[in-house]
């Protein structure tokens, strides 16, 4: 397996090395995650359930209305949604109207209200204080609605959360490198990621964002 540095050469051969490492956003500290109201939160997840499967851009043009039919998202009153709720949501043109998606959304909520009520803190804080990044997305995909795959990573990635992402290009980097064999699908796989990405963390200084961007930048 190569070193951080190393790869950061691939990477900067093939983009320039100021604009390999300027190009990855700055993560947000704890502190400001677990500033972040739980009703951002659910908005970014709900963002992610229904940008799964369909254009980002059309959720885009439809999102200011998706927040006025979800009521702001507030987790509450999203979370106690009933079937006559549900169904008015279904004939409303503003949202973009799949049963199990809204239905993941009003879990998700109810699940926010679940995790804040037992450890008496946020949401925020509770997500952002599991041992590592692999035990975090392994949880929000088992804990959450619909978070699994590549949504919950996406979410966190945009609410801030030092991350990676597993792209493409980042599992063919890491399967160059001889971390995996192909996309990790098991346990035992993500333990090898999550090994691999501590490592270049300890080498290099920089954050989980930082080297999920520079993988993907030096794949040819």
């Amino acid at each position: 397996m190569r070193t951080f540095a190393e790869i950061l050469d691939l990477a900067a051969a093939r983009k320039g090395a100021p604009k390999v490492l300027a190009a990855a956003p700055v993560p947000k500290t704890a502190d400001e995650l677990a500033a972040i109201p739980d009703r951002d939160w659910l908005a970014a997840m709900a963002r992610g359930i229904f940008q799964a499967g369909i254009s980002w851009k059309v959720v885009g043009t439809k999102w200011p209305g998706i927040e006025e039919a979800f009521q702001g998202f507030d987790v509450g009153r999203v979370s106690m949604l009933d079937e006559d709720a549900i169904d008015a949501l279904l004939s409303d043109t503003r949202v973009i109207r799949s049963g199990p998606k809204i239905l993941a959304i009003r879990d998700n909520a109810a699940f926010i209200r679940e995790v804040a009520a037992e450890v008496a803190v946020s949401a925020a804080r509770s997500a952002t204080g599991l041992p590592d990044y692999a035990g975090l997305i392994d949880w929000l995909a088992k804990k959450g609605s619909r978070l699994g795959g590549s949504t919950g990573p996406y979410m966190l990635r945009a609410m801030g959360k030092d991350s990676w992402i597993l792209s493409d290009d980042v599992v063919k980097r890491l399967v160059e490198e001889g971390v995996i064999d192909g996309p990790p699908t098991s346990r035992k796989a993500m333990a090898a990621v999550q090994a691999a990405f501590d490592r270049w963390r300890a080498e290099s200084g920089q954050g989980l964002t930082t080297i999920s961007r520079v993988l993907a930048q030096s794949i040819g």
